[in-house]
């Protein structure tokens, strides 16, 4: 019984202690493709490139939201105090407006493998 709580108490740590390893293992090649396909309709991805409809996501890894010369962020991007990383990348395109309410973004990815994959391209495109 005892040496059951060990091995249970170690394996939730384990999965705790791997879970972000686990969400960034995604595919930025793969990643790419769905960008192509699922986000280049509003978003650019080129440094230097001009924002169209929404702002340019070279460089969004380790950027503060609503900070660049895109000039329509939502007030709500604009005071969410958020600093891009992979984890907040992957939990916005999950549900966008459920962690920022108000936000203009209306697309999500509810499959975990394609945000994996989306998140590591973004975190990549420097």
């Amino acid at each position: 019984m005892v040496l059951r709580s060990i091995v249970s108490g170690a394996l939730v740590s384990l999965s705790l202690v791997l879970a972000p390893q686990a969400m960034a293992a995604g595919n930025a090649q793969a990643g790419a493709a769905l960008v192509k396909a699922r986000c280049q309709m509003c978003h650019v991805f080129n440094k230097g490139q001009k924002p169209t409809i929404a702002p340019n996501l070279n460089g969004v890894n380790g950027r503060k939201a609503g900070s660049s010369d895109f000039a329509q962020y939502s007030p709500a991007l604009k005071a969410s105090g958020i600093v891009w990383n992979a984890a907040k990348l992957d939990t916005f395109l999950q549900a966008p407006n459920k962690m920022v309410p108000g936000t203009k973004m209306v697309i999500s990815l509810p499959d975990a493998t394609q945000r994996a994959d989306v998140v590591a391209f973004l975190v990549s495109n420097k």
